[in-house]
């Protein structure tokens, strides 16, 4: 095949790449530009290198006048996330999408189901549709996501079988295998950690809010009883704060609104 022929397959698939790259990107902004957060790390793409294709080809006995209906991977997306827990979100953002501006094929879920390498990874076959100047064009790309852990491993893991073509050596293929563990045990910690800082952050959360009420409730009984026995309340407050038991905290402010009505009560 003639290099000019190559470029006229090819440069569909860089549109989609970089009109991918976009998409998954301004999703990521648009998170952050509301101070949410993302489940979107960061976003690469690529086209696959000539080589690469022919490559595949041979391997797959694919003709190279089939490559496009039968290479998924020419045009490819990578999504990185944090957590584990993000890929499915991410998963699902790309669910909302299809049969609009993308078409999902299939799904290939190498988390739950590990490849035997150790390999970590959800992969999305989709056909995408491009506007080129000879009329709109619908071509597959694969989209990867992953944890920047996974992504660490599959990196390095992807290097070393190139260096070694198919005689990587068993001591080298242990080794890689108990790293690829060890990855999905980071994932699974950090998990794990992330978890409990969120649940500190709502316990904390909960608590301010109950403060603040607090606060403004003993200010409306200021204002409502001229400022008389304010001072067993603020000590009160003070001891159960100190303890840092919420309910407690809950129950002092249930009984300070019944205050405030009674004092409303007698005023009427």
């Amino acid at each position: 095949m003639e290099m000019w022929e190559w470029k006229r397959i090819l440069i569909p698939y860089e549109q989609a790449v970089e009109e991918l790259e976009v998409k998954f990107t301004s999703i990521k902004n648009e998170y952050r530009l509301l101070e949410e957060y993302s489940p979107i790390e960061y976003v690469t793409g690529r086209v696959k290198a000539i080589s690469s294709i022919i490559e595949k080809s041979k391997k797959k006995n694919i003709a190279l006048e089939n490559i496009e209906e039968e290479i998924e991977d020419i045009a490819g997306i990578r999504i990185m996330c944090q957590f584990v827990g993000d890929i499915y979100k991410v998963v699902d953002i790309i669910r909302r999408r299809d049969g609009k501006d993308l078409f999902i094929v299939e799904e290939r879920d190498y988390i739950e189901n590990m490849k035997s390498s150790g390999y970590r990874s959800f992969h999305m076959i989709i056909k995408y549709p491009i506007q080129t100047a000879f009329g709109e064009k619908i071509i597959f790309a694969e989209i990867q996501i992953r944890t920047l852990a996974m992504n660490f491993w599959a990196t390095i893991e992807h290097s070393l079988r190139y260096k070694y073509k198919k005689n990587m050596p068993k001591h080298i293929e242990e080794r890689i295998s108990k790293a690829a563990e060890a990855a999905y045990l980071l994932d699974q910690e950090m998990a794990a950690i992330r978890k409990e800082v969120t649940e500190a952050q709502k316990r904390f959360q909960t608590e301010s809010n109950i403060v603040s009420d607090i606060f403004d409730n003993i200010k409306g009984l200021t204002e409502i009883s001229g400022g008389k026995d304010m001072h067993e309340l603020y000590e009160r407050f003070w001891a159960l704060w100190e303890e840092g038991d919420v309910e407690s905290l809950q129950e002092f402010n249930y009984e300070l609104s019944l205050i405030a009505q009674t004092y409303g009560a007698q005023k009427l």
